[in-house]
This record gives C-alpha cells, sequence and structure tokens, in this order.
C-alpha cells in the first residue's frame, strides 16, 4: 500500500479537534477507536463523502503505530467481505473513507472521557 498520509474531510478534523477537548485523547488514538467503529458498521462507506478538503493531514504510522498490519489486515478482511478490492486505489480510498467516517461514528457517541469507556462491551468475569 502507497498511502504514507492520510488527509482529512473538514468535517472530520472539526470533531477530532472537539473530541481532543472533550477527552484528552490525542488525534491518532482517537482514529484508531474510530477506524474499529466504522469497520463494525455494516454499511459500506463512500470515499466520496470524505473529500480531503482540511488542512489535517497525518501520517499513516503515526496513525497505526505499532498495529499498522493488524489495521491492515483488519481492513482488507472487511473489504474482501464487501466484494471491494483489497489493491490500490480502491483499497487506499477505503482505509481513508474508514478513518473519517470513524471519527464522525465516534463523535456522536463519546461526549467525555468516561463515554469512552462505553465502547467496549464489559466481559463477563469468569470465576476458576
Amino acid at each position: 500500500m502507497k498511502l504514507t498520509r492520510i488527509r482529512f474531510c473538514e468535517e472530520a478534523d472539526q470533531r477530532l479537534r472537539q473530541l481532543k477537548s472533550r477527552t484528552g485523547i490525542t488525534p491518532n488514538l482517537l482514529c484508531r477507536m474510530g477506524f474499529c467503529l466504522s469497520l463494525d458498521d455494516p454499511m459500506v462507506p463512500d470515499p466520496t463523502q470524505f473529500p480531503p478538503d482540511s488542512q489535517r493531514e497525518i501520517d499513516r504510522h503515526t496513525l497505526t503505530g505499532q498495529y499498522d498490519v493488524l489495521f491492515l489486515a483488519l481492513l482488507r478482511e472487511r473489504c474482501v467481505r464487501d466484494n471491494l478490492s483489497i489493491e490500490g486505489k480502491a483499497f487506499e480510498e477505503q482505509f481513508r473513507a474508514h478513518m473519517n467516517r470513524g471519527v464522525l461514528l465516534l463523535f456522536q457517541r463519546v461526549k467525555s472521557l468516561p463515554d469512552v469507556s462505553k465502547l467496549v462491551p464489559a466481559v463477563p468475569v469468569v470465576e476458576c
């Protein structure tokens, strides 16, 4: 994948600023959470809904960190499930679309830092 920098749409850029001020969480971590929310959404994101029209551009490895391979594998799996190409520009567009859509989904769910914990379902405790 050639994509090294991701430019966000203006709306996602604004939402990242608001989320950072609400939670204190850095934009790259917010994007990671949002990306996972987007992958979980059954609708296929339309890359044309997220024009790269903001000044916010983040290095891909800053966004994904040491989990870059994992994020790409998750996206490949999602693209295969959606009957989309896992090669070239189409794959890169889906990566950017999921990042942008994810920020917007996250913004809807997180109003303050405690809301972040609600994103993770409770795991039942099993006693041995």
